[in-house]
């Protein structure tokens, strides 16, 4: 797959990468990506719902009545859950949502949410962008070059760039990751997805170490 590489003002810079057939040309598998993203959402969830049983809430443990002879039911102390301000039964308690999907699966999901981006043309290569301090205009001014102003963004960079990630941070519809951090979930999240041209290089390198 051939990819112009644009300059900050978005136009081409007369070169080229060629990104690997077998990461962004593949057909997708759905179902992979169903998973990786319900993982994600699911290690997400901090699972802290908690709610408090009969023998937990406060009130006297007398029974309120003798067992026989009344007329009405058998009651049993004043917490009991058919009372307000009893326990609740059968309620939420603390646990963990996450569970494990093989490394294969999710490596294939990554893969197969990078040619969802291909086939839809969403995929724009920059040349290295680099700030000597935060600038968050100056990042507003590069989005609208590359036109993608109004789209959720995601720039996927080869290596932490402080300056960067402060820039991103303030401009709710763009995000910046690492190449080695990106998942599943951000790619698919994402309307368009900016590579820098040292990120493609490392998609070509590592797509050839696998070849050797």
């Amino acid at each position: 797959m051939q990819v112009d590489v644009l300059n900050i003002k978005g136009t081409k810079t007369g070169r080229t990468v060629e990104l690997p057939q077998e990461i962004f040309g593949i057909e997708p598998n759905d179902h992979v990506i169903y998973l990786a993203v319900k993982q994600y959402l699911a290690a997400r969830r901090s699972g802290t719902h908690k709610v408090k049983t009969r023998a937990e809430v406060q009130g006297a443990s007398r029974k309120l009545h003798k067992q026989k002879g009344t007329g009405g039911s058998r009651k049993g102390n004043i917490r009991n859950p058919l009372y307000k301000g009893g326990g609740t039964i059968f309620g939420p308690k603390p646990h963990a949502y996450d569970f494990k999907l093989n490394r294969k699966v999710k490596d294939l999901a990554k893969i197969s949410a990078l040619s969802h981006k291909a086939k839809e043309n969403a995929i724009i290569v920059i040349e290295e962008v680099s700030f000597d301090a935060p600038k968050t205009k100056q990042l507003v001014e590069i989005m609208s070059n590359l036109k993608v102003a109004d789209k959720k963004t995601l720039i996927v960079l080869p290596e932490y760039n402080d300056n960067l990630y402060l820039s991103t941070r303030n401009v709710p519809n763009v995000a910046s990751t690492l190449l080695a951090d990106v998942n599943t979930y951000e790619i698919m999240n994402a309307d368009v997805l900016v590579i820098t041209e040292n990120t493609a290089k490392i998609f070509v390198e590592e797509e050839a170490g696998v070849e050797a």
